[in-house]
């Protein structure tokens, strides 16, 4: 079986790593071509929670050839459409694209691709590209599990093909409410991604201070409000349900839920968000695939939605230069 990581930039390189160790046939494919020559020379580096070096094969997407069984996809999504149409050409027969991507990528890759071939995952870990060749793991080693399903249930054969792929890293669950799983990520992604990302800050960092432990709460309480006027059934991420430990109805269950936020993310409490990454090296971000869709959802359910909206608006801002990375942007939300 021969699998592509499309997309080998921070997860990418440290999924790449693990399956390569592992003794699977893997390409990691990377736009970055000083990135792609440091795999080259020294292989794939994986720092932070942990220490390994593993000789990798990577590759500039010119340089792909021959067919693939699995693709993984974990580009930026500003480009989806034309992206996939370039790697499909590279799938077998029978081939599929498992897109790992933050949001509801599938719908995009489906309308290229076909629901049959179009697979999902979401990842509940993080790392941060260091250089070139180099990811930190900034989650520890206990965390690296994975939820995936799929837009049609006609090819079981595959879903569970993709498991057996990512449990040479950790613990693999197969969501049949699969809208479910991508939503409990799509709320962790809004609350502690936006927020950290606004502040300029890491995930720890922004669940310690109470200021924008408040504005994670407020931006977690707009997901669960959204979910519920779409008919949608939150699913439980790393076997923790998001709804029993941060929702609440009542003052009590809210202060709980506000001193349980930095202990809920201590494994994750080193993670930088890709949107602050892509900021910091000067890239546009995929907020409105994060928390735009969560404000998209709130308008079509009339569902306000005042934290996301301001998430959105003040990582724009900041994409334009009207406002600086900084913790001072946590008063924009008052």
């Amino acid at each position: 079986m021969k699998i592509a990581i499309y997309g080998a930039g921070s997860l990418g390189t440290v999924i790449g790593a693990y399956l390569t160790k592992a003794g699977l046939n893997v390409d990691l494919i990377n736009r970055n071509r000083a990135h792609v020559e440091g795999m080259k020379t020294n292989g794939a580096h994986i720092t932070g929670t942990i220490d390994m070096t593993v000789p990798v094969k990577a590759l500039l997407p010119e340089e792909m050839s021959g067919k693939y069984d699995v693709i993984f996809l974990l580009t930026k999504q500003q480009e989806n459409k034309k992206v996939v149409q370039q790697i499909a050409r590279y799938l077998s027969d029978d081939g599929i694209i498992c897109t790992a991507q933050n949001g509801f990528p599938e719908l995009s890759v489906a309308e290229v691709i076909g629901k049959g071939k179009t697979f999902g995952c979401t990842i509940a870990w993080g790392a941060t590209l260091l250089g070139n060749g180099v990811s930190e793991l900034t989650s520890i080693p206990d965390s690296l599990t994975f939820s995936i399903g799929a837009l049609s249930h006609q090819n079981e054969k595959k879903l569970h093909q993709i498991k057996e792929i990512l449990e040479v890293m950790g613990t693999v669950d197969i969501e049949r409410n699969f809208v479910g799983a991508r939503w409990s990520k799509l709320a962790i992604n809004s609350a502690f991604s936006g927020v950290s990302t606004v502040l300029g800050c890491t995930i720890g960092e922004a669940a310690g201070n109470k200021a924008s432990r408040k504005c994670i709460q407020a931006v977690m309480k707009e997901c669960f409000a959204v979910a519920d006027a779409a008919g949608i059934q939150m699913e439980p991420i790393q076997g923790r349900d998001l709804r029993k430990l941060l929702d609440y109805t009542n003052r009590l269950k809210q202060l709980f839920s506000f001193m349980i936020i930095p202990i809920a993310m201590r494994k994750h409490a080193r993670l930088k968000a890709s949107m602050l990454q892509d900021l910091e090296k000067g890239k546009p971000t995929e907020v409105d695939a994060i928390n735009g869709v969560v404000s998209q959802y709130g308008r079509e359910y009339h569902v306000a939605t005042p934290y996301n909206d301001k998430v959105v608006e003040i990582i724009h801002g900041i994409e334009a230069g009207n406002y600086n990375l900084s913790f001072d942007n946590v008063r924009l939300f008052e």
